[in-house]
């Protein structure tokens, strides 16, 4: 397979604290954007497979939505070990959005990865529609394959400098992730900034999708030009429900807080080789 990568624009972590603050005030009543030790994000509500999000940082968007749609290329399966030795990081800790593998599942799914090489530690989810019943459901997803498509952020899964980033009642029109991404490109323009973390939505109801048979990550830009998917979130929650994240529901009282890290490279792996423009942002 073939795999590029670039180096990203790095600004003080202050810098792009600014930033986002000052962009989520446009989009939120509240919001707040600092510059914080890294908690240990094994814990409650996050439960990751590592206790930070730094060290050796990457964004790494696998395959594509061409493989998806129109047509499903079944063929296209992947494996987190491989991926990061990919991206010369072996031992990486991986979270993000992503295809869990029909093969393991049974069906299409939504996948979201949060797996450690190093540790062998596991503790993705997956959700997907039963075919019989229509039902959805989420469950623990026990490996490191993976189908079609993947957007991830990779690190050492060290506890570092990080954003802590939180915004309460939604004033605009776009959603948490997509106003952080536009913050970006506002203050820092054509220079490629990657940011990558994990969220929690401590108030308030948020649109989910789980894609059907058949048919985080975020960078201000496809300024690399390799096709590029700018923004990918999944969600999983401790009470059976997860997905694709669209949006929060319930503006008013809604309420965000999470932990981000900006990524120093960038990783191409498998790029589509005919691509269209349908699930890009």
């Amino acid at each position: 397979m073939e795999v590029k990568s670039q180096v990203l624009e790095t600004p003080p972590l202050e810098d792009v604290a600014k930033a986002l603050e000052t962009g989520l005030k446009g989009c939120f009543e509240q919001a707040s954007v600092s510059v914080v030790d890294c908690p240990d994000l094994t814990a409650e509500p996050y439960h990751l497979a590592a206790p930070g999000i730094s060290g050796s940082t990457r964004l790494v968007d696998v395959g594509g939505v061409p493989n998806l749609m129109p047509l499903v290329d079944r063929s296209k399966v992947y494996n987190f070990k491989q991926v990061a030795k990919d991206i010369g990081l072996p031992g990486a800790f991986f979270i993000g959005a992503g295809a869990g593998s029909s093969r393991l599942a049974g069906v299409n799914c939504e996948m979201m990865p949060n797996t450690n090489i190093a540790t062998q530690e596991i503790r993705s989810y997956f959700a997907k529609v039963r075919p019989e019943t229509g039902d959805m459901v989420l469950e623990h997803y026990e490996s490191n394959e993976f189908g079609l498509l993947g957007n991830f952020l990779a690190s050492e899964g060290k506890q570092g400098a990080v954003l802590r980033v939180e915004a309460s009642v939604r004033t605009g029109d776009d959603n948490f992730v997509t106003c952080m991404r536009q913050s970006l490109q506002a203050a820092f323009g054509d220079k490629p900034v990657g940011l990558g973390g994990v969220f929690v939505i401590e108030a308030g109801d948020a649109k989910l999708h789980v894609m059907v048979r058949g048919v985080h990550c975020a960078a201000n830009g496809d300024a690399v030009g390799w096709i590029l998917r700018v923004e990918h979130t999944h969600c999983f929650s401790q009470h059976g429900q997860g997905g694709h994240y669209h949006y929060d529901t319930t503006p008013a009282n809604v309420k965000y807080v999470g932990y981000f890290s900006v990524a120093e490279h960038i990783y191409r792996v498998d790029a589509p080789k005919v691509t269209h423009q349908i699930g890009r942002d």
